[in-house]
């Protein structure tokens, strides 16, 4: 027979005994969580943010390229329009200048070009000095000249001779000179101009650096942070073919100016006033010579000469100079004394204009 378990009355469950977390102890407990939490977030946005942090800087570079580059080609397309204006009327253009400066590269490139406009005569107009010109006729045919320049007009007559006559002047040529011989009748058989273009140079803040856009005379140089300036757009200059067989020479000088600072903002206004077209040459020419050289940068003016010599260099590699028509180098074959133009005997046209183009606040 099994015993009977009587059980006591005030029997208890066996309890173990914990010691319980004081106050403070939970406290600091919270607290770890929290910072433990608070580090586990910043070094997974760090993290992100390191990763992530070259491609928004490209991002932010290439969307500040993209904003220069628009202002550069609707800057040219309003010059454009302006220059072609009557003197004294334009156009007034809003731009956004946020992460952009615009600011005025003066006297920036020099364009010389001469040719005579009879073919009865061959005429040299040399620089001597800044107050002396040298005119020499082959056939003795000059009698006068006329230089102009921005501050008027001034005349010389002299008589005719073998030698190289010399001509002393007041004129100063700050911006541009022309010369004009005249023979006894009075009839122009020479001209030859100097002029002094200026230009506009856009500067964007990039991630690396600064990035570079000058405009000048219908080209476009540009420069990325720690790379060489590298022509994009070159000058305006063409030779045609006429449907007589004849050819034509053009060329468009635009010359651009800022008067005061143009500054920066989101909406900047800008008035772009013509100061009046003027035309060089135009009609039949001979003995064709010009010459470019721009002072922004030793690396822009051989660029303008190789392009100008590409096609001559090839015809001159492959022995067909004999049919080539084109610019050909005036004495040395790197076009360091200037350019002509080869037309194989058939007529020339010559058409110089500039466009003159001021820009204001």
């Amino acid at each position: 027979m099994m015993p009977k378990v009587v059980p006591y009355v005030n029997a208890q469950p066996n309890t173990v005994w914990r010691p319980s977390l004081r106050r403070d102890q939970r406290a600091v407990s919270e607290v770890l969580g929290v910072v433990m939490m608070l580090a586990m977030v910043i070094t997974i946005m760090g993290g992100v943010w390191v990763f992530l942090n070259p491609y928004i800087t490209d991002f932010e570079d290439n969307t500040n390229w993209n904003s220069a580059t628009g202002i550069a080609e609707r800057f040219e397309d309003r010059i454009d329009v302006a220059g072609g204006a009557p003197e004294g009327t334009g156009i007034r253009h809003t731009l956004a200048l946020q992460s952009t400066m615009i600011q005025s590269v003066e006297k920036v490139e020099t364009w010389t070009m001469a040719a005579d406009l009879t073919p009865y005569d061959t005429v040299t107009v040399r620089d001597e000095n800044s107050s002396a010109l040298g005119i020499y006729s082959m056939n003795e045919t000059a009698r006068s000249i006329t230089i102009e320049t921005e501050y008027g007009v001034e005349s010389f007559s002299f008589e005719a001779s073998h030698e190289e006559v010399l001509v002393r002047h007041n004129s100063t040529q700050q911006h541009w000179m022309v010369v004009t011989v005249f023979d006894s009748d009075n009839n122009p058989i020479h001209r030859s101009f100097t002029y002094l273009i200026s230009g506009i140079q856009i500067t964007t803040s990039l991630g690396q650096g600064e990035h570079q856009i000058a405009l000048m005379n219908n080209a476009r140089v540009e420069r990325f942070p720690n790379e060489p300036w590298s022509v994009s757009h070159f000058p305006n200059i063409e030779i045609d073919p006429l449907v007589n067989g004849e050819f034509r020479l053009s060329l468009v000088l635009s010359d651009v100016t800022i008067n005061g600072s143009l500054g920066s903002g989101n909406k900047i206004g800008m008035n772009m006033i013509s100061l009046g077209p003027m035309t060089l040459f135009s009609g039949e020419a001979y003995n064709v010579k010009f010459t470019v050289v721009n002072s922004l940068n030793d690396l822009i003016t051989p660029q303008y000469h190789d392009r100008m010599l590409d096609e001559y260099n090839l015809n001159r590699a492959s022995g067909t100079l004999d049919t080539y028509v084109g610019y050909a180098p005036f004495l040395r074959a790197s076009g360091a004394d200037g350019f002509t133009v080869e037309t194989q005997g058939a007529q020339l046209y010559l058409e110089v204009d500039v466009k003159r183009v001021e820009v204001s606040r």
